[in-house]
């Protein structure tokens, strides 16, 4: 891959000035392996391969960062499914594998560590349902644990029967982690049509299609796109969309690089760029300034959705010419209390929970990081749940809820995470009840264009 000089300035300003970073270097794990009717040396062995795997993880990232001046925000690792691999396993509690991952996580030095998950779209093993119902307690617990749930996919139809289910453990793990403003639930996502290769928390689990271990690197970059556009101000959308290919283009060239140097350095398979632009709590380096540099005047008024429907494209068109393997969730994220702008927006009242919902019909994961009340029902949570796997299953995309019903807040409050989690508004709801919804169970059926074959 050859880097002229104006390329290497380019990148220089981008990082200096417009908060451009790789956001997440992760290390993907297969545990298969690791299975054992005893739970305790099942145990012994997750930890003992975590370490093993990802010994030199944090130290080749931060080597890298050094060498080639290129921020590196977060070194993570994903695991196979924690469900498959502790459902060999002779016990009803699952909280001691979140515990096993916890402690790995913390002697290789890591952000987070994703993977306790579990795959119900068409149904439960009993191992889905004993490590939906350790979730709870095992975000309570830990410090670095993330967990997904993927109740739904365009080829299986909705699981409706997990779709309640997930509504009455989001509730429960906000309860469990009251005194930290419901900060479990930060770390648990709901998915459909989850990916086997995304890289980025709390979403991130090593799908047993992948190989044995890989590299996964999610790149950021909103700031630099933001910075682009004020150069086409007033021109057509033509323009404005080949700017953001170009910017793409040099952005997701930088994480190429990144993901190959580790690679090299840690003798693991390259896996994928996700081409995503995640966002941060700083100013400058918001996804809702994107939009609002295309002339809306507040993130969430009329025409939100094509800005960013414009956006994502635009995005995924650019970066899949820079890397050769593109994969995770690769577009625009729209997590509230990560995005500066999307923060605004929403405590002026002008981004709404509906206005969101309509914006993930065309962009990456969905309905992400939002504050509700914390008297919301767990009827109500599993029935925006249900909203937001029907778009994904419908639209054969990837979408997701991380829903934050923090303990005694009402909407205007403003619940506080810190670090790259931000602080979320919290949102109004609608008052009205979806118990009986929620309550028929059974499955949402797969809509016509599953039958692909």
């Amino acid at each position: 891959m050859m880097i002229n000089q104006n390329e290497i300035l380019q990148t220089i300003e981008m990082i200096d000035e417009q908060h451009l970073d790789i956001r997440t270097i992760t290390m993907g794990i297969s545990l298969l392996d690791c299975c054992d009717s005893d739970p305790r040396r099942a145990c012994e062995k997750i930890y003992d391969k975590i370490c093993r795997k990802a010994q030199n993880l944090v130290s080749a990232g931060q080597d890298i960062e050094h060498e080639f001046g290129i921020p590196i925000v977060n070194k993570r690792i994903s695991v196979t499914p924690m469900a498959l691999v502790a459902g060999a396993s002779e016990t009803e509690d699952y909280v001691p594998f979140a515990e096993a991952m916890d402690k790995a996580a913390k002697t290789c030095g890591v952000d987070f560590i994703g993977g306790f998950s579990a795959l119900v779209q068409k149904g439960f093993t009993p191992g889905d349902e004993r490590l939906i119902a350790s979730i709870p307690e095992a975000l309570a617990v830990t410090d670095f644990v993330c967990s997904s749930v993927n109740v739904g996919s365009t080829r299986a139809g909705i699981n409706m029967n997990a779709v309640k289910r997930m509504g009455e453990i989001i509730k429960a793990t906000a309860q469990r982690t009251r005194d930290r403003n419901g900060f479990g639930c930060a770390k648990l996502v709901v998915f459909c049509n989850a990916v086997e290769d995304n890289p980025f928390m709390a979403g991130a689990f090593h799908g047993v299609g992948e190989a044995e271990c890989v590299i996964n690197v999610g790149v950021s970059g909103p700031g630099v796109v933001h910075h682009a556009l004020q150069d086409v101000k007033g021109q057509p959308f033509d323009v404005v969309a080949e700017t953001v290919k170009k910017t793409a283009f040099r952005i997701t060239r930088m994480g190429q690089l990144v993901a190959r140097e580790a690679s090299a350095r840690l003798k693991v398979p390259f896996g994928i760029v996700d081409l995503s632009l995640a966002p941060t709590p700083a100013i400058g380096d918001s996804v809702a300034r994107i939009l609002e540099e295309m002339g809306l005047e507040v993130c969430g008024t009329h025409g939100t959705t094509a800005a960013l429907a414009l956006l994502n494209d635009a995005v995924k068109k650019g970066g899949v010419m820079a890397s050769n393997h593109v994969g995770g969730l690769s577009g625009a994220f729209i997590p509230v209390s990560e995005d500066e702008g999307m923060i605004a927006a929403a405590s002026s009242g002008v981004l709404t929970l509906d206005k969101l919902e309509a914006m993930t019909c065309v962009c990456s994961v969905g309905l992400d990081m939002i504050a509700v009340p914390g008297d919301t029902s767990a009827a109500t949570l599993s029935a925006i749940i249900a909203d937001e796997a029907a778009i994904g299953m419908v639209n054969s995309k990837t979408t997701a809820v991380r829903l934050i019903p923090a303990p005694g807040t009402q909407v205007g409050d403003t619940v506080e995470f810190g670090g790259l989690l931000g602080s979320a508004p919290v949102m109004p709801i609608h008052p009205e009840s979806a118990q009986l919804f929620v309550d028929r169970g059974g499955r949402i059926p797969a809509p016509m264009q599953s039958l692909k074959n």
